[in-house]
């Protein structure tokens, strides 16, 4: 499928999703999230893709929505339909059945860093930054920044980022939790690259069902979300990849999962 706003690449295990807007550092668009969607289809029914890899290239993630979409918003059934096309994007990335890593050179800034807080995973190069620009616009974050970005980095931290609406530095993000990996700038694509190939080892269903148990139970009181585990547990004990699994290590052999 040709895209538009964004390029495709399958590199191995991982399939790389890079933002290719440069004249509008890589704004996201309707039209980005939508062809976004497509290829996360893709990928999903891939059964050689263990992982996806979303970049902005080497000089930006994103600067955030497209403000040209934001500002032809007229009416509140307007901007409710703009605000679920964000939120489906973002879902769609969440509930991915394969690990999603955002590797991030540059600038990362509101709705650009609310997407990469979907991602399950964030390695940020040195010199890179990370905003939720609300407030200096007179906004709040429509993309799940008021909800992931607590959930994180915690409540009162969340707070302040979005209160003061200017840039943290890498070291920082790193420190608080916002991204998971520093890396030399640069190098951030290869790092990402780097993580899939060791995913590709490990067995497709359990990161399916680690994500969907972590993601659901974290809405849950912990009895239930306790219970959801057990459950969940007990579903994954009859697949192959499972007795293939306990098998190799009983046998002391590398295991050959089938995602089954």
């Amino acid at each position: 499928m040709a895209y538009e706003t964004i390029t495709v690449d399958k590199d191995g295990p991982a399939f790389i999703i890079t933002f290719n807007r440069p004249a509008k550092r890589n704004a996201i668009s309707t039209v980005t999230m939508g062809e976004m969607m497509a290829a996360a289809a893709d990928a999903e029914d891939d059964a050689d893709i263990r992982g996806i890899i979303i970049t902005g290239g080497t000089d930006f993630f994103s600067a955030g929505a497209d403000l040209n979409d934001a500002q032809a918003l007229s009416a509140p059934a307007e901007t409710l339909t703009y605000l679920k096309r964000w939120h489906r994007l973002c879902r769609t990335f969440e509930e991915h059945n394969k690990p999603v890593i955002a590797a991030i050179e540059g600038f990362c800034m509101t709705g650009g860093c609310e997407f990469a807080m979907a991602c399950d995973i964030r390695v940020g190069a040195e010199g890179s930054s990370y905003a939720i620009t609300s407030a200096r616009i007179g906004t709040v974050a429509g993309a799940g920044g008021t909800q992931r970005l607590p959930r994180i980095v915690g409540p009162a931290k969340a707070l302040e980022i979005m209160f003061d609406a200017d840039p943290i530095v890498a070291e920082e993000a790193y420190r608080i939790g916002l991204i998971n990996k520093l890396v030399p700038k640069g190098s951030a694509l290869d790092e990402a690259r780097s993580m899939v190939a060791h995913y590709a080892t490990r067995a497709p269903l359990s990161h399916a069902f680690i994500k969907h148990t972590v993601y659901t139970g974290m809405q849950m009181d912990l009895v239930s979300s306790l219970d959801y585990e057990s459950f969940i547990v007990s579903t994954i004990y009859e697949t192959e990849d499972r007795r293939e699994g306990i098998g190799a290590f009983l046998e002391k052999r590398k295991a050959e999962f089938k995602g089954k």
